[in-house]
């Protein structure tokens, strides 16, 4: 499991309109939230990028941007982000090497049956590349607003480090 103040995984993955986004292309820039969800278009990942949704303005002023990722393909993400106008980027992990890297990748049992599945989980990474916070066992009614916060106190953190 990823700790606080270890180096985010590097990745280089597909976005919703078939390019690549890198760890790299916001390092020095901008925070990542870099949210793991199951499944495009069911109920509680749906809440959870509709309230990402709402909180998006709040979060660019942080220089934050949000970032889902589950194992849907670069159509499934953009016929997601037109139904429920999202304005989140998603990332297609169709191989899974992203949600491996970043431990989510997990065996569950639901209904006594055992399957792998992505554990939901929300990585918080600073402008340097390192993982400011780790949420794992996310419960999506309310996360948005919690991870908006946690990013609102990185700002703090950074302004003290600064000075």
């Amino acid at each position: 499991m990823l700790e606080k103040q270890q180096d985010a995984p590097m990745f280089r993955v597909l976005n919703q309109n078939n390019q690549l986004i890198s760890l790299t292309d916001y390092t020095g820039e901008k925070n990542i939230v870099l949210y793991f969800y199951p499944k495009d278009d069911t109920p509680g990942c749906t809440i959870e990028a509709n309230q990402f949704t709402q909180l998006a303005d709040e979060f660019s002023k942080l220089d934050t941007v949000v970032i889902g990722v589950s194992k849907d393909s670069c159509q499934s993400h953009t016929d997601f982000i037109n139904k429920f106008d999202l304005k989140v980027e998603l990332l297609a992990d169709t191989n899974g090497e992203l949600c491996e890297n970043y431990g989510v990748w997990r065996e569950r049992e639901k209904e006594g049956v055992k399957s792998m599945a992505i554990f939901r989980s929300t990585f918080i990474i600073d402008k340097q590349g390192v993982i400011a916070d780790v949420i794992y066992g996310v419960t999506p009614e309310g996360h948005a607003q919690e991870v908006l916060e946690k990013i609102k106190n990185l700002g703090k953190t950074e302004s003290a480090n600064a000075e």
